[in-house]
């Protein structure tokens, strides 16, 4: 079964002192493009997290994202006192007449007045976060297969009217080649010169050879139960589909180059506006 590259997955969890949330959403991209977002304190593990989203999601353009929220009541973040006195002092030396709440509102927007105190990553938190991350990544890739259904279903609702377009082009095969005939010896009646018949009949098959359409439809067929089998397979086949899609644009063009038919020729141009439906779609399929 197909999966789409778009997708969004989300998880989070509530421990003693913080928040976790990991977000994670994709959107179609020739191969992996990752943007990794994540507290400072944990950067030491991007990665091997890069490689264990690159190993789930495999193509897209994905960004990843891990917020924690801390629901402690103590903070990490303190005033630097001694900086915060030195900053008072030299302000009431330029500033004699401030009292001392203005220079306090002052000194406290000046560098370095805050200091924050780095802690060290917790074994066990961090195995609480691979949980998160773990449960954000099986979410989006249930997304993502519930999307490949749905282009599942528009790919066989595409490849049936291909079909059946194809199939009421060759239906009018008979009256294609009668009114190529009948063209041809009008314009040789017109010419008012005496023509051998049999020359003219094996012309005329020669001719109607170069423009015979049957190859195309066989290999058409085949390319269309190709496209249907490789969405059935298990393998991320996304590149894939795209190569046959050429394939099937290719025998498309050349019916329409060889059907010499006006009612014939439209019928190729609704069988290439499905094909470039798909094509569309297809930019979407991992």
């Amino acid at each position: 079964m197909i999966q789409s590259m778009t997708g969004f997955g989300k998880a989070s969890l509530q421990l003693p002192t913080k928040k976790i949330t990991v977000e994670v959403k994709s959107l179609n991209s020739k191969g992996l493009d990752l943007n990794v977002r994540m507290p400072s304190l944990y950067r030491e593990m991007e990665l091997g997290l890069r490689n264990q989203i690159a190993l789930k999601l495999e193509r897209g353009k994905v960004d990843f994202s891990i917020f924690i929220e801390s629901t402690s009541e103590q903070t990490s973040t303190k005033v630097n006192v001694p900086i915060v006195r030195i900053y008072i002092s030299q302000l009431k030396e330029v500033y004699p007449e401030a009292d001392e709440t203005e220079l306090m509102k002052m000194a406290i927007r000046m560098p370095d007045t805050l200091k924050t105190e780095r802690d060290e990553i917790d074994e066990n938190d961090w195995e609480q976060i691979q949980t998160v991350i773990e449960e954000a990544l099986q979410n989006i890739l249930t997304f993502r297969k519930d999307e490949g259904e749905s282009l599942e279903k528009e790919f066989q609702l595409r490849i049936t009217n291909i079909r059946q377009h194809m199939t009421d082009a060759l239906a009018l095969d008979p009256e294609r080649v009668q009114a190529i005939k009948d063209r041809l010896q009008t314009a040789i009646s017109e010419l008012k010169v005496n023509v051998d018949e049999n020359r003219f009949e094996q012309e005329l098959i020669y001719y109607l050879e170069k423009l015979d359409i049957t190859e195309e439809k066989v290999r058409l067929t085949n390319h269309l139960d190709y496209f249907l089998e490789t969405i059935n397979g298990t393998e991320a086949n996304g590149r894939k589909l795209g190569f046959i899609t050429q394939e099937m644009g290719r025998e498309i063009n050349t019916m329409g180059s060889k059907s010499n038919h006006a009612q014939m020729q439209k019928l190729v141009v609704m069988m290439k506006d499905e094909l470039e439906k798909i094509k569309e779609q297809v930019l979407n399929v991992l």
